[in-house]
């Protein structure tokens, strides 16, 4: 679910060439999770091995992010989830629930021969296991990206490494990095420039957008903690929101009383029980200070071993991905080669 801001927050369509020499910490699974979705074959099944292992995770990795830093001259750090916070098992439970549900619809339009409705069921029965982390870490590692492992969140490792200027934004769908204090969020970053809306069984146009931290607070002439309550509010990954209440009211309530203590009575019952704690979770949220960017020349070798051998990738495919990998490098060492000369 995760928090909804779109009613509230401007956005500014920046179009890939936006993005051109910018490095992006990308919210990992944020990421996975859209590949699980939306790369599947014409029945609605996801891609697999010849080991029977799903493999649409690392077709749309090594196809976006390659694709990315040859043409825009990207690079990207990977950030994965550690151990989720208490307060997220409910909305855990609630989308493995909604997964599975989906899952026995997928097999019951299948079944049927309907496979445009299956599709659609398909995009909401995606789920991430072991070997979808492990092998999206071996894969990105091999591409030569950093990979950080957060101590609980990603979108707060990845706002800290924002925050740090060791990232020009997050890269994210979702919206919770603003809460954490990121001060540039970029959504949307897609090579297609569509989104799948399974609910509606339509596919809509996407273009990467921007959203600036500190220009949306002085629209909404709000402050960091005011938005983080307006969230609480309308409902995060962490509580459901008070009943009635959308983004909108939400806000509208915060502008008119100033904070979640300062509400009505018949409203303030109604929030979580130790609402202070979450406002704590995200304006200071637990995240890794001692992680380590290295960008890495491309493994080449073994590149094209663990994609084409392991997991029966055409070989044809795999060179245009480590075409592409292998000269955006070249391209970063003479940029820095020449730095180093004009600088001795």
């Amino acid at each position: 679910m995760g928090t909804n801001l779109t009613p509230l927050v401007e956005r500014v369509r920046i179009g890939l060439k936006g993005l051109t020499g910018k490095t992006l910490a990308v919210d990992a699974l944020n990421a996975i999770y859209q590949f699980l979705a939306l790369v599947r074959d014409p029945r609605g099944g996801p891609m697999r091995n010849n080991r029977g292992m799903v493999t649409s995770h690392l077709i749309g990795l090594a196809t976006r992010y390659s694709k990315l830093a040859y043409e825009n001259g990207c690079k990207f750090v990977f950030v994965f989830d550690g151990p989720p916070h208490p307060f997220k098992k409910r909305e855990i439970e609630r989308r493995r629930e909604t997964r599975r549900k989906a899952f026995e619809e997928y097999k019951k339009y299948v079944e049927a021969g309907d496979y445009e409705r299956a599709f659609s069921k398909a995009v909401s029965s995606a789920s991430v296991d072991e070997w979808v982390i492990e092998s999206s870490k071996k894969l990105l590692t091999l591409m030569g990206y950093p990979v950080v492992e957060a101590p609980s969140d990603a979108e707060a490792q990845a706002a800290f490494i924002t925050l740090r200027g060791d990232a020009w934004a997050v890269s994210s769908q979702d919206w919770d990095s603003l809460l954490y204090g990121a001060p540039k969020l970029v959504r949307y970053v897609t090579l297609t420039g569509f989104e799948w809306l399974p609910s509606k069984r339509v596919a809509r146009r996407l273009e990467p957008e921007l959203v600036e931290l500190e220009k949306a607070l002085k629209t909404l002439g709000l402050s960091r903690r005011q938005l983080v309550e307006v969230a609480i509010l309308s409902g995060t990954d962490f509580n459901e929101g008070v009943k009635g209440i959308g983004p909108r009211k939400a806000y509208k309530l915060i502008k008119t009383y100033g904070s979640l203590d300062k509400l009505p009575a018949s409203i303030r019952e109604s929030l979580p029980e130790g609402y202070e704690e979450l406002v704590d979770l995200f304006m200071n949220p637990q995240v890794r200070e001692d992680y380590s960017l290295e960008f890495k020349e491309p493994d080449c070798e073994a590149l094209y071993s663990f994609l084409v051998e392991e997991n029966s990738f055409s070989p044809r495919r795999v060179n245009l991905i480590i075409e592409r990998l292998r000269k955006s490098w070249d391209k970063r060492g003479l940029r820095q080669g020449v730095l180093e000369d004009f600088l001795a």
